[in-house]
């Protein structure tokens, strides 16, 4: 759910849920934030890992997970940064989740390092803090943030790393994707795409997404020839 005092059109992608993520070596890191269902993370968490390590498709989830229970959630993009105003973050203090993605987006930027470090000061002062839920590319002091006092703040939280899948669980992965589609993806199929293709999760379920749709169309299961002639490989 996106908060109504964005100014920036954020659609968050109605797929990615913890349902759809594959945990891997990441399971600690689901039960931690699985703890906001309940109430039970008030503290806030920072995550980092690679590009296509799954931290956005982790933020989406929290949102997703207390947009189920009717709770207003607020979530920035925040290498968009350029498309929105620092007075978007007046108020998320009083929002039940607030998720900001690419801390590094913002590092070296004054305005916008200075209004998250007002946006810590004030839902500090709160007597029950709501959950934040933060992600970056790299440990909070390797980000270059130029304001000492916000790598201090982000450093007081909970902190987790997103564990890379390796390629059998990306196998795995894509197979728990293409049957939550109601697809059958062999296990020689999904080494071919993952031999073939980009071994970024990101690139591996967007051609997944693509084969979808064209077993769909032409009503053929997921066969090696199928999947050659559908994909150019």
């Amino acid at each position: 759910m996106l908060n109504s005092q964005l100014s920036l059109a954020v659609h968050l992608p109605d797929d990615e849920t913890f349902d759809s993520f594959f945990a891997g070596d990441n399971q600690q890191l689901l039960d931690q934030l699985l703890g906001l269902a309940d109430q039970d993370l008030t503290q806030a968490t920072y995550i980092w890992g690679k590009p296509g390590s799954g931290r956005s498709h982790l933020l989406h989830a929290c949102c997703a997970l207390l947009s189920q229970k009717n709770l207003a959630t607020a979530y920035l993009p925040l290498r968009r940064f350029d498309q929105m105003s620092p007075l978007v973050l007046e108020g998320l203090e009083n929002v039940a989740l607030v998720c900001f993605d690419d801390l590094d987006a913002i590092a070296g930027q004054p305005i916008w390092e200075e209004a998250l470090f007002d946006f810590y000061n004030r839902r500090l002062e709160l007597d029950s803090p709501a959950p934040l839920v933060i992600s970056g590319s790299a440990p909070v002091n390797q980000l270059g943030l130029q304001l000492a006092d916000l790598e201090s703040r982000v450093n007081w939280g909970l902190s987790y790393k997103v564990n890379e899948l390796n390629d059998a669980q990306k196998v795995q992965a894509l197979q728990m994707r293409a049957d939550q589609r109601g697809m059958k993806l062999e296990l020689d199929v999904a080494k071919y795409l993952l031999k073939r293709l980009s071994r970024d999760m990101k690139t591996l379920i967007s051609h997944l997404d693509e084969l979808d749709k064209a077993s769909i169309q032409a009503q053929r299961k997921l066969t090696l020839p199928f999947v050659k002639e559908s994909l150019s490989l």
